[in-house]
């Protein structure tokens, strides 16, 4: 063990070998002859670290000497997965030459860690440094750590005091203070959600499965912060660790070149996507793509389905044909079809006031807003909720909250008089809409109008819900696009709080804001949604087809679309103790595909009366061999006029306006100027959208968040090989005035 160590740490060298890069600064004594009963060392002297009086007069930097302790640590745990368990100051001498090491002894009580395990460690300690509560709750999945409930804000907060910074003994007194009213805060939060009184909530145990790596990785931390006390030192975990968690898991087989298995493996459907399939290569391989999914359809039938790359920076898990994405603004799509599914219903009119729809709403000169101006973007409301990007970011996940802020808010233009973007405001106006005019909520109307239908089940979410964490890609930015911003001219048809010069200013917080769980689970309907290419894809082919349903997805994709609970079922609080310590124990979400979801909710939801959509018939040039009679999701046969807001709703939109009724309009690039289709994309390039004239529908999504220039790769690539026409603004990717950031 003691070579073992000494030589990952780099301490000795073979004659003619070079030191590793990864050498810490610390000093291990040689072995000279070793049997079962005698171990004899080289011998190196020292001064004992509670030799206070010693290491001062030899002028020892204590902060130093613990830093480097601590950074040994952090390499033999991350970087080689075989540590000393034991870091007691008794295993510890420092060197009496200056200048002055660490010297680590007694090797005794070592821990070798799996590769998986030390993955996982590590994805744990970035987890909790970057406020990570998906990529933390995967961690725990990983390390098989299973918790009794879900609470993720309080799993982060226990999880950073594990790495919270030491304190000197001066301050022991405080400290202990504070992790105590910590701690009370916390068990008081367990015992309102689970509703337990003060003796159950003393025995209640959160933790139901504790792997023994941890508990050593546990001691090492405690025994390293006792180190730092008894030097009366203050040590930042966070900061001294970081760079060795970040090494382990930076030398994931991210790229094509690293990992042969970077395309999921699914068949392919056509000539086109294995064409697709060598162009994401190529871009995987220049590291503009992390993580990404496309699916297109054409003629109602699945040519392409195809996923690629890893769910994270720090996560090697691929992605899979289910997993979600965060797919930004491309949710306002699916909101505005939301509207005209009422519309469609005869739940609501276009061109009726919102008023009279949301009484709350009236006042504040909005008196004539109407539908129809919320969902051409005219409504005069494009900077309602702007202060939402700074200091009260937060209050965007409190749906209550934010309809009465647009209760109160006050239009800056007339109505349908200018078009500018509604950002954020458009989800929570479409929002208070939807439940005002169905007496439902959100969700439910959500679920009644587009995901049942469409079988999507478990793939397409606004505010996901608890048990679907396993599945979720964590987001990060494209640096180098994000110094193009720079370059980027303002554009008319942006609010003043939403122009190119200032999005540099949060755009770096949006990832690290849209990963945390609290923010996911959130309904924000402009902004929020989380889906699958596949599902996304399904929902454009419907409405290319007005309102047809596609036939049932590919077969060959795998787990199959809709397959999935859309609400997960979970147990009671009470854990049958006969699975207790079990792998299963009844306390996971068992998934199709061996995979597991991490978090147990307590509560159980009722299952909503399944629905039936309507039948109607209609025929197509193609799929022969299914039924004529396919569901529908819109009746109304001029759906795509409302969409588009041409024909006769072309009174409801701003003329050459870029949106019509809640969508993006695309016209062909090269074309007559006539409109062939619509569809919405997001901050960071994920889209969706369908040409009706080709009858063709396709969606992107991705985790490594640009200005659209992979998707437009894609999407050109795509119209070329299926000689349809490009549409003006998913294409076009070296334009960096014109970036597709909507």
């Amino acid at each position: 063990n003691t070579r073992t160590v000494a030589a990952n740490l780099g301490c000795k060298k073979s004659p003619g070998e070079s030191y590793s890069s990864n050498r810490v600064n610390v000093l291990i004594p040689e072995v000279i002859q070793s049997t079962k009963s005698v171990l004899i060392l080289e011998y190196m002297d020292g001064i004992r670290l509670n030799d206070t009086a010693s290491l001062d007069a030899f002028g020892v930097d204590k902060q130093n000497i613990v830093e480097e302790i601590t950074r040994a640590y952090a390499h033999q745990i991350y970087v080689d997965g075989f540590f000393n368990g034991d870091p007691h100051p008794g295993n510890f001498l420092v060197s009496k030459e200056a200048p002055h090491r660490p010297i680590l002894l007694d090797f005794g009580l070592t821990k070798k860690l799996s590769s998986s395990m030390k993955h996982a460690l590590a994805k744990m300690f970035l987890a909790s440094a970057e406020g990570d509560h998906v990529a933390l709750l995967s961690a725990f999945s990983e390390m098989g750590l299973r918790l009794r409930l879900d609470m993720p804000e309080q799993v982060m907060e226990i999880t950073s005091v594990f790495f919270r910074s030491s304190t000197p003994a001066t301050e022991a007194q405080q400290n202990l203070k504070s992790l105590a009213e910590q701690r009370e805060k916390n068990m008081k939060a367990i015992q309102e959600k689970l509703q337990l009184n003060q003796k159950e909530v003393k025995r209640f145990n959160p933790v139901d499965a504790f792997p023994g790596d941890i508990v050593i990785f546990g001691r090492v931390l405690n025994l390293l912060r006792g180190l730092s006390s008894t030097m009366n030192v203050r040590i930042v975990y966070m900061d001294i660790m970081k760079p060795f968690a970040e090494a382990v898991l930076g030398n994931i087989n991210k790229t094509p070149a690293a990992n042969a298995q970077w395309i999921y493996n699914t068949p392919v459907h056509s000539d086109v996507e294995a064409k697709l399939r060598r162009l994401l290569v190529e871009l995987g391989n220049n590291d503009k793509i992390l993580g990404i999914q496309v699916c297109a359809y054409k003629d109602g039938e699945v040519i392409i389905d195809t996923a690629a790359g890893v769910l994270g920076r720090y996560d090697p898990r691929p992605v899979q044909p289910d997993t979600l994405f965060s797919v930004f603004s491309a949710t306002k799509g699916i909101t505005a079809g939301m509207l005209h599914w009422l519309v469609d219903n005869g739940k609501l009119k276009l061109d009726e006031n919102v008023a009279n729809i949301w009484p709350e709403f009236r006042g504040n000169g909005k008196e004539h807003i109407k539908v129809h101006h919320i969902l051409n973007h005219t409504s005069g409301l494009h900077n309602a909720l702007a202060d939402l990007r700074g200091e009260d970011a937060f209050l965007m996940t409190e749906w209550d909250a934010c309809l009465k802020l647009i209760e109160a808010s006050q239009p800056e233009t007339e109505p349908g008089k200018q078009q500018l973007y509604h950002y954020l405001s458009f989800g929570w106006l479409c929002g208070g809409i939807v439940e005002h005019a169905s007496g439902k909520k959100f969700q439910e109307i959500l679920e009644e109008a587009l995901i049942r239908p469409l079988k999507i089940e478990g793939e397409l979410y606004v505010g996901i819900p608890p048990g679907v964490e396993a599945r979720l890609a964590n987001l990060t930015l494209d640096t180098d696009d994000l110094k193009k911003l720079s370059e980027m001219r303002n554009r008319a048809e942006m609010p003043s709080t939403f122009q190119l010069n200032n999005i540099s200013e949060f755009a770096e917080y949006l990832p690290v804001f849209f990963n945390m769980l609290n923010v996911r689970r959130a309904i924000v309907p402009a902004a929020n949604g989380h889906c699958s290419a596949r599902a996304l894809a399904r929902y454009y082919a419907a409405l290319a087809d007005c309102g047809v349903v596609p036939p049932p997805h590919s077969s060959a994709s795998n787990p199959p679309l809709g397959s999935h609970p859309h609400i997960p079922k979970f147990p009671s609080k009470k854990t049958d103790e006969k699975q207790k310590g079990k792998v299963d124990g009844g306390l996971k979400n068992e998934r199709s595909d061996g995979r597991q979801n991490v978090y147990i909710r307590i509560e159980e939801d009722d299952d909503n009366d399944e629905e039936k959509c309507s039948k109607s018939s209609r025929d197509t040039s193609k799929g022969a061999s299914h039924e004529n009679k396919k569901g529908k999701i819109f009746s109304n046969p001029r759906v795509h006029e409302a969409f588009m807001g041409v024909g006769e709703y072309e009174n409801m939109c701003l003329r050459d306006g870029v949106f019509g009724l809640g969508f993006r309009r695309l016209k062909s690039k090269d074309g007559d100027g006539s409109y062939s289709g619509f569809g919405h994309s997001g901050m960071g390039g994920s889209t969706g959208f369908c040409d009706v004239k080709n009858r063709f529908a396709m969606a992107v999504t991705l985790n490594k968040l640009s200005f659209g220039g992979v998707t437009a790769k894609i999407v050109e690539l795509i119209c070329s090989e299926l000689n349809l026409p490009l549409p003006e603004g998913l294409s076009g990717s070296g334009d960096v005035n014109r970036p597709l950031i909507n």
